[in-house]
């Protein structure tokens, strides 16, 4: 009979326990390294397990930075794989979003203590890779286990690629969407016959069908959050820009972009918080509370406000955002694998991983349920990610889908957004000058592009 296998994440036993009572086990990790310090607590944490088991299993190390119900998720999913009994156990490490997560995972790597796989987010690998943080993928390899370029699209495959060599593999795609409340739409007279909401072309149509959704719900017509905010303001503003099919480059010593498309989105976002078809005002939260309660009929937000959209027993569908100035566009990023450096792998430790990674990718419909778009182009053709809506009333988004511009500084959970937040936060809230905020912006970018790459 097989050995039971499961998903173990890292308890009190697992690192130094905390003084006092009552904290969390991500509270937990991070205290542990606050008391450790340096290349030493990101060695401690990685804790790498010995390559096999008594079972003759290889012992995975896979770090991720996924809370909330995304961490549910990629739990069970774990779970998953690890049962399918392909040699390998894999436990999971769960650290915070954002830099704390960034900054232990470059320090691992330094330290020589690197997990085996380690998710990133693929708008950070261009800041990574280059300073031998990152080992490639080797693709004949992972050819073997079922996994190759052609299943991925063009522009989420390349994503993950640098110099020639792939460091990272997408799990997903997670674009900035647009959802709307199917009985609020019907109201207001803006479905199409095939009962999805009726093709928006430009900018005055939009405001057109936006306030028509705003007369049936005496609130709003949109719901968007913004305030204090970096990400979710560059989230819109990056989709527009896009959509003028500007340029943003931030390969030389100064920033190329297109000014005139930069304040023209700038405009037409002032446009919609007028107030009436969307408040002036308001942050993440309250768009989504006021979206889930039925007080608007249109919601800017990411594919992962799915689950909630759901849970909220409102008739919701959801598709790309409209395409108002030309070119299809959204913003997105993806979770991608990476194999964090490691000076001398395991051959035999290396295969597991690529056959755990590969694992993960063929029996990613369970990370589609909760919204994401799979990367993996076998499981989105299928007749059972097909049957999941509004999912595949969206996944076109993952075909126009725009990265952050390439930087070291850029990325999810970098402070590259900060800065967007910091310079043009003014223009959203208080009628600012478009031009002038977004002036002040790129002075900001051209701060750090004159600085060199600090790994």
């Amino acid at each position: 009979m097989a050995p039971h296998h499961f998903s173990r994440l890292r308890t009190a036993a697992d690192v130094p326990p905390p003084p006092g009572p009552g904290l969390t086990r991500r509270q937990m990790l991070m205290g542990s390294l606050a008391a450790v310090g340096g290349v030493a607590a990101a060695s401690a944490l990685a804790g790498c397990a010995p390559t096999a088991s008594a079972s003759g299993l290889s012992q995975l190390a896979y770090w991720h930075l996924l809370s909330g119900g995304d961490g549910i998720n990629m739990a069970g999913l774990v779970d998953k794989v690890n049962a399918l009994d392909h040699g390998y156990e894999a436990t999971q490490t769960v650290l915070a979003w954002g830099a704390p997560y960034y900054t232990k995972l470059a320090m691992a790597s330094v330290g020589g203590r690197s997990p085996d796989v380690a998710i990133m987010h693929a708008s950070r690998v261009a800041g990574y890779a280059p300073g031998g943080l990152l080992d490639p993928w080797d693709l004949d390899l992972l050819a073997e286990f079922g996994v190759q370029e052609s299943d991925f699209l063009e522009r989420v495959w390349a994503k993950g690629g640098l110099d020639g060599q792939q460091f990272s593999i997408a799990l997903d795609s997670h674009p900035f969407v647009m959802m709307y409340n199917l009985d609020i739409a019907e109201q207001a007279d803006v479905l199409g016959p095939d009962g999805q909401l009726a093709p928006i072309e430009s900018p005055d149509q939009f405001l057109e069908v936006a306030r028509a959704m705003q007369a049936v719900t005496g609130k709003h017509g949109l719901s968007y959050g913004y305030l204090g905010d970096g990400a979710q303001m560059w989230r819109l503003f990056y989709t527009l820009h896009k959509q003028h099919d500007a340029e943003f480059d931030l390969s030389g010593k100064t920033a190329v972009v297109d000014e005139d498309a930069a304040v023209e989105s700038l405009e037409f976002i002032q446009q919609l918080l007028d107030g009436t078809i969307c408040t002036p005002s308001g942050d993440y939260g309250t768009a989504v509370s006021e979206f889930m309660s039925g007080e608007s009929g249109l919601f800017f937000t990411g594919v992962w406000e799915l689950p909630t959209a759901k849970n909220s027993g409102l008739p919701i569908d959801a598709q790309p955002i409209p395409t108002l100035f030309g070119t299809p566009a959204a913003y997105a990023d993806s979770h991608a694998f990476t194999l964090p450096h490691q000076s001398s792998p395991d051959p035999e430790q290396r295969r597991a991983s690529y056959q755990f990674v590969a694992d993960l990718l063929q029996n990613s419909l369970g990370w589609a349920e909760a919204g994401h778009i799979p990367g993996f182009q076998p499981v989105v053709q299928s007749a059972e990610y097909q049957a999941l809506q509004p999912q595949a009333h969206y996944a076109a988004a993952a075909e126009i889908l725009n990265y952050d511009p390439e930087a070291w500084f850029t990325g999810s959970g970098s402070d590259f957004q900060n800065y967007f937040l910091e310079t043009v936060q003014g223009v959203y809230l208080d009628g600012a000058d478009p031009a002038d905020g977004f002036a002040a912006f790129v002075r900001r970018v051209n701060v750090q592009l004159a600085k060199p790459n600090p790994v």
